[in-house]
């Protein structure tokens, strides 16, 4: 008997800048990642993966791999090219054929409103989530789409891998673009990316019924690098801090009692406005939505006295002894931290889990002839579903869904195209955009006998 249910989602999961392209037609407005130039690892972001013309083409490699899932995410400045302005109906009609696309191939589309793209105009004018101002654009433009979508879309997500916005990497996501990045104005950012998240879920939850929505993180799953006690606190204390904090709310509708006490002696308190808790505390998620794809150590040595939680992982990352890495990149592969979390989730939180984004960056290169063969991804994700299974089997993790992160080669989140998680090749590279062709790799076949088998063959 199969463990996994018969609806059970199989999927890919992308972001609309490290695929679409099309940076300046059908009305786009420009986003932060437009302007950015090309470096010598790194593509521009104007050609992306050409899928805003070849995305059919794509659905149908999708279709032939046995997906029923796709995660994906809504440009903000094509459907409203200032962030706070007129919508662009050009825009929309794109998403409308795009959605209608999935369905006709049997293929779930699942909703982001955003994944790091703020609208130039927003970030310009407003330095981005550090304002109110954009917390009420987002929320507008949240709304709209509703209205657009929601008779198509039943499942919503706001923002991805929100967590990362308690750390440094705030100002990057966040659409912030001058200032000094002090802590004050990491947990702004943070506070006021909560409040779009949440004025947003509780406007569908009370009038779109149909429609499911759920917070989304990147789960850190962090062990302490020794049995150091001070090793096992800084560890605890970056689980709460960076993920249970966000889940809380998430859930049960208030931030971490450890949190707010940080931010009471630290006089972070005013970054919260009146009728702030309040509206949080209505809060409630139909799934919890992360993505996983590696564990991290973490050393208190390398933390100086005093560091903020928030900063704690830039300071006390170390390389974990016993576990493989990616080559390039040194992500360190861990499928049992997987079902760790599964586990941990499903006990404190029990509602539905949703994978939503996991895979392996490799560099890889096409001879224009053979299959690539790509060993070491099957092995990654074979691994890390039977991880899934295991977390369902024997410890009672409800999960609903498996989406691989960029299961048809796109731009890396740093723009570069060296570094695939794909399972179709995508014929480009940093500078030379070649012929985009797609080609299945070996691995594209043994994802086809998975999802058949609703992941018995493995």
């Amino acid at each position: 008997m199969n463990i996994l249910k018969k609806d059970f989602f199989w999927g890919n999961s992308v972001s609309s800048m490290q695929t679409e392209g099309a940076w300046d037609k059908g009305g786009k407005g420009l986003s932060v990642y437009d302007v950015k130039e090309a470096s010598e690892f790194a593509s521009d972001w104007k050609v992306a993966t050409d899928s805003y013309y070849r995305y059919t083409e794509d659905f149908d490699f999708m279709k032939e791999m046995g997906m029923n899932c796709y995660r994906f995410q809504i440009s903000w400045s094509r459907v409203n090219p200032l962030g706070n302005g007129e919508f662009n109906e050009e825009g929309i009609e794109f998403y409308d054929k795009f959605i209608d696309e999935l369905i006709a191939r049997g293929i779930e589309p699942k909703i982001c409103l955003y994944h790091f793209d703020m609208p130039l105009h927003l970030a310009k004018t407003y330095n981005g989530f550090l304002s109110r101002e954009v917390v009420d654009a987002f929320v507008r433009y949240g709304k709209e789409m509703l209205k657009r979508f929601s008779h198509k879309v039943k499942y919503w997500i706001t923002l991805n891998e929100q967590n990362l916005y308690s750390t440094p990497k705030a100002f990057k996501y966040g659409g912030y673009l001058k200032g000094e990045e002090t802590l004050e104005e990491l947990y702004t950012i943070s506070h006021h990316v909560m409040m779009a998240h949440t004025r947003f879920s509780n406007y569908l939850q009370e009038n779109y019924p149909e429609c499911k929505v759920g917070g989304m993180l990147t789960y850190m799953e962090f062990y302490p690098l020794t049995s150091r006690p001070k090793d096992v606190f800084v560890a605890r204390q970056l689980d709460e801090f960076l993920n249970h904090n966000l889940l809380e709310a998430f859930t049960n509708g208030r931030y971490s009692r450890e949190v707010l006490a940080f931010m009471r002696k630290n006089n972070l308190m005013n970054v919260i406005k009146e009728g702030d808790l309040e509206e949080i505390a209505k809060m409630r998620s139909d799934f919890l939505a992360f993505s996983y794809y590696a564990s991290h150590a973490i050393d208190s040595t390398t933390i100086p006295e005093g560091t903020p939680v928030n900063y704690y992982w830039q300071e006390g990352y170390a390389k974990n002894p016993y576990v493989d890495a990616t080559e390039g990149w040194g992500w360190q592969i861990d499928p049992l931290g997987l079902r760790n979390i599964l586990t941990k989730m499903s006990n404190r939180y029990k509602i539905p889990l949703f994978i939503n984004e996991n895979g392996i960056g490799v560099q890889e290169n096409w001879d224009g002839v053979n299959e690539i063969q790509d060993d070491y991804r099957i092995a990654y994700h074979r691994d890390h579903i039977q991880a899934m299974k295991d977390a369902i089997a024997f410890d009672g993790a409800e999960v609903i869904g498996y989406l691989g992160w960029g299961l048809i080669d796109i731009l890396s989140s740093q723009g570069d195209m060296r570094k695939r998680y794909g399972m179709v090749y995508v014929n480009r590279d940093n500078h030379d955009l070649k012929d985009m062709k797609r080609i299945p790799k070996k691995s594209f076949y043994w994802m086809k006998n998975v999802t058949a088998s609703n992941g018995e063959n493995l």
